[in-house]
């Protein structure tokens, strides 16, 4: 098991949204990265505030991705 990590339910009341969204997220490839191990899933608090980090926009069109 992944020392410090965090369960769904600690990440997504991290990041502001439902456990739902965040089990929604995690079916369709998209949200932080996470570990699994057997039928846990683990959050690491680093890759969770990176993958925050990393959805900053500066309006509502951007999408992220380089021109």
């Amino acid at each position: 098991m992944v020392v410090n990590a965090w369960t769904d339910r600690e990440a997504a009341h991290f990041l502001g949204v439902g456990l739902q969204t965040l089990r929604n997220w995690r079916v369709r490839g998209y949200g932080p990265p996470f570990v699994k191990t057997g039928r846990a899933v683990r959050y690491r608090p680093d890759d969770v505030r990176t993958w925050q980090e990393q959805q900053i926009r500066h309006s509502t069109s951007d999408t992220g991705e380089s021109s």
